[in-house]
């Protein structure tokens, strides 16, 4: 990354603080791992591919940790610029309309500002990836058997974030010479909930053009 965009995507901007992988943990040496392979410049889509002899459910968790992070990031860039005045609703474009729902305040779908929705969806977020009972980093503790529909539910949330961000601020990461990085970032997330068919095809309709034209 040059130094330009360091300063763009300057550890400050940051939206959430950055989860990190304890030291001397499986986790910990699977991200490293992956790292290493994206670092080497080999294919995106043999990166994300599981590693002979790596459990699935550790391999999906250490990347949705690290899909936090960077879309944690890349929102961070532009999260002065999108504001409840600019974004009064969660949308990508006049099409699709994002609502939120929890089990706590907001019980049925509701129609949010974006700000609004991505706050709330990264502390909903650092929640799941902090608990031990859905995330364990202690060796010998199992995951739990409706892991894979969280990640899926995370990750979900997380490319609507790329659909926001890609139709209603795509001209801000140009103009900040950020836009190879981020697409970057999604053509790394999109391969991998394809190699593990985590997001639905029908979820993925609002970036199929940005997705042809990246990732094929």
């Amino acid at each position: 990354m040059s130094m330009a965009l360091k300063q763009v995507f300057h550890k400050d901007k940051t939206f959430r603080p950055k989860r990190k992988f304890e030291p001397g943990t499986q986790r910990f040496e699977l991200h490293k791992k992956a790292q290493a392979s994206l670092s080497s410049g080999m294919d995106l889509k043999r990166a994300v591919q599981l590693p002979i002899g790596e459990d699935l459910n550790d391999w999906i968790a250490v990347h949705v940790v690290d899909f936090f992070n960077r879309i944690n990031l890349i929102y961070g860039t532009i999260c002065e610029f999108c504001t409840e005045r600019s974004c009064p609703i969660m949308s990508g474009g006049q099409k699709y309309e994002y609502r939120w729902q929890d089990d706590y305040k907001y019980r049925k779908p509701t129609p949010l500002p974006a700000p609004r929705y991505m706050s709330l969806l990264m502390d909903w977020i650092e929640i799941q990836i902090n608990n031990e009972e859905i995330f364990p980093t202690r060796i010998g503790i199992a995951f739990p058997k409706n892991f894979l529909q969280i990640c899926k539910k995370i990750l979900c949330r997380l490319f609507r974030v790329f659909v926001h961000v890609y139709i209603h601020h795509f001209d801000r990461l140009s103009t900040m010479g950020a836009e190879a990085h981020v697409n970057t970032c999604y053509k790394h997330f999109y391969y991998f909930v394809a190699e593990f068919n985590l997001i639905d095809r029908k979820e993925l309709e609002p970036l199929k053009e940005m997705t042809s034209k990246i990732c094929h």
